[in-house]
């Protein structure tokens, strides 16, 4: 089959690999038919050491279930599913805490010999655990905001749960990528009253608007602070929603986020320090988020998307084919691209 693999800064190629297979009683096989570009994959494409041997990717995706290992007990052959964006067994006991990205028997797809999702099929780890069936045709309407319960969606979604965000909340979101519109979203599904967008590209802002954003800050740094400070009679807001993972970009929601608040962090950090010290100390501020456990939020946030309350696909302004994988890294690099679905 073909898959993707990336080899090196900018060098992404669409290559054949073997054939997934069964290897434990607990897998699946699927037969991809969806699956996406993570605004995540760019921080390897920029900086990944270069390797011998290409490394596997993609971590979002829909599918088909082919083949069914002898121990999985609820799905069966042509069930459509989506996989969140790590695996888990759903039983141990960090997943009935609801933190599926801890599962003592889980991973990521890609390592090892784990297929990743930017391909043809893959081998599923943990079926019963880590799939959800939907309950719609492969070519459904809602596949764009059905792939973004994935990762994307579910990341935004986390972000607000969080931090705190209810009714009445105010909210800054920072950055006005996938996951910062997705946020926006999941921030105004929550209930927040003011919600403010970080960002700096028109075409984003504008879906951020209609996702929900109350007013956007066309600034970063100093004059972003003061614009913010300005748009909440100075106090600043009670929870900043940071999707970006720079530490300009956490500075920023420290300075913003009034005291007593929260900063909710699900951007992949590129920093190794960050201020946390005596001014975080005396205001009271609580440093939340991390990685986000999708396979928890799925079955909440699933029935919003299939009754079209909520429309997250719509982060999506691209659509390739498997052989155009490389092309769409590039389009989203350049920023020519918001989000690139990929129909294999």
């Amino acid at each position: 089959m073909r898959a993707t693999l990336m080899y090196g800064p900018g060098d992404v190629r669409v290559e054949e690999v073997a054939d997934p297979r069964l290897r434990e009683a607990t897998d699946v096989v699927v037969r991809i038919t969806r699956s996406c570009v993570c605004g995540s994959d760019l921080w390897p494409y920029q900086k990944i050491p270069v390797q011998e041997r290409g490394v596997r990717m993609g971590h979002e995706f829909i599918g088909v279930v082919e083949e069914v290992g002898g121990e999985v007990a609820t799905l069966r052959r042509g069930d459509l599913v989506v996989a969140p964006f790590v695996w888990s067994d759903n039983t141990c006991d960090y997943c009935k805490a609801g933190l599926q990205t801890s599962c003592r028997n889980g991973g990521g797809w890609g390592p090892g010999d784990v297929d990743g999702g930017q391909g043809e099929a893959v081998r599923v780890p943990q079926a019963d655990g880590t799939l959800v069936k939907l309950p719609v045709g492969e070519d459904d309407a809602l596949m764009p905001s059905l792939l973004t319960l994935s990762d994307v969606f579910s990341t935004g979604h986390h972000a607000a749960v969080c931090a705190g965000v209810r009714k009445g909340s105010s909210v800054a979101v920072i950055g006005d990528g996938a996951v910062g519109l997705c946020a926006v979203l999941a921030a105004r599904r929550l209930g927040a009253e003011q919600i403010l967008l970080l960002g700096r590209h028109t075409s984003r802002t504008d879906l951020g608007r209609e996702f929900g954003a109350t007013e956007v800050v066309a600034a970063r740094g100093e004059q972003a602070v003061a614009a913010v400070r300005d748009l909440t009679g100075g106090d600043g807001v009670t929870c900043v929603l940071e999707c970006v993972g720079t530490k300009a970009a956490f500075d920023t929601a420290l300075d913003v986020v009034k005291p007593g608040g929260s900063v909710s962090r699900v951007g992949v950090p590129q920093y190794s320090e960050a201020n946390v010290g005596p001014s975080v100390f005396r205001r009271n501020l609580r440093i939340v988020g991390g990685i986000a456990p999708a396979r928890q939020y799925i079955p909440e946030l699933l029935p919003d998307v299939l009754s079209g309350a909520v429309e997250p696909g719509r982060v999506f302004d691209r659509t390739v084919g498997l052989d155009e994988v490389p092309d769409a890294y590039r389009a989203m690099n350049d920023r020519q691209a918001l989000k690139v679905l990929i129909r294999p």
